[in-house]
Order: C-alpha cells, then structure tokens, then sequence
C-alpha cells in the first residue's frame, strides 16, 4: 500500500511539472517573462562584403582643434605633443594619487612627486585613460623636477 501511495504522488508531481512546462506549446505569441522582457528572435548574419579601395592620397597631418590653455595650466609645449605644468603637488582623495593644476600625474618620479613639493613635468594629457584615482584628467609624465 505505501508503494501505491508512492507512486501516484510521483505521477501527480511529473503530471503539473509537464503541465507547467508545456504552456506555451500553442505557437501563438510568446507569454512576457516576469521581468517584462522579450524574447530576441535570431537574426541572420550578414553576408561578408569586399573592402572599398582607399582614395589615392591621405592627408597626413589631419587638423585637429586645440583649446587654449586654463591660466596656471599647461605652458607652451616644449616638444611635439609635450606640455610642461609647475605648481605645487596636491594628494587626491584615493592612495597614490598626486594632482598638480587639475591634472592626475601618471608615473613618473614618486620620490619628486609628493604632496606639497613645488615641481615642474613635462607629459601629455590622455584625457580618455580609465583611472581608479576618480578625479583630474590624467596627465602621463614624461619628466619631472622639483622647481
């Protein structure tokens, strides 16, 4: 009598479970998930197309906008694509992270870098590097002197 029981409870289980299972079976439109998103239907991959020629001439040097410079920022650039800054090193908010006129120092000497050192660097401004130090514009240092 228990393995009867058994096995009709295991029969109910199976019979909701593939109940459940099977409701949107009908072909009709799917059912929304609970998150209200739908599901994506696969699309075909494009076909791989030729490269187009390029024009016969390239200009080499294209022309770009520069922005003067903020007083107290950058000075005239000494080399191609250097800029020198001078002023007094500030600490950021997070560990190793020194600022100078609103830039972020990236490398450079640690031992000439500190808070509160009078210095003048050379580097260039990369203002699209991802940093954890959360403020200023990142500034790679080239060169760095106390001044």
């Amino acid at each position: 009598m228990r393995t009867f029981r058994l096995v009709v409870a295991a029969l109910t289980v199976c019979v909701a479970l593939s109940a459940c299972g099977n409701q949107d079976a009908g072909g009709g439109a799917p059912t929304p998930t609970p998150t209200g998103a739908q599901p994506v239907p696969s699309q075909p991959t494009p076909e791989p197309t030729t490269p187009t020629a390029l024009p016969s001439t390239v200009d080499p040097a294209p022309t770009t906008s520069r922005t003067s410079p903020k007083p107290g920022g950058p000075s005239t650039p000494p080399g191609v694509g250097d800029t020198t800054l001078s002023g007094t090193v500030q600490g950021g908010v997070e560990p190793n992270c020194v600022l100078l006129d609103g830039y972020l120092l990236i490398g450079g000497p640690r031992d000439v870098l500190k808070p509160g050192t009078r210095v003048e660097v050379t580097g260039r401004a990369e203002p699209g590097m991802m940093t954890t130090c959360q403020q200023g514009t990142p500034f790679v240092v080239a060169n760095a002197n106390r001044s």
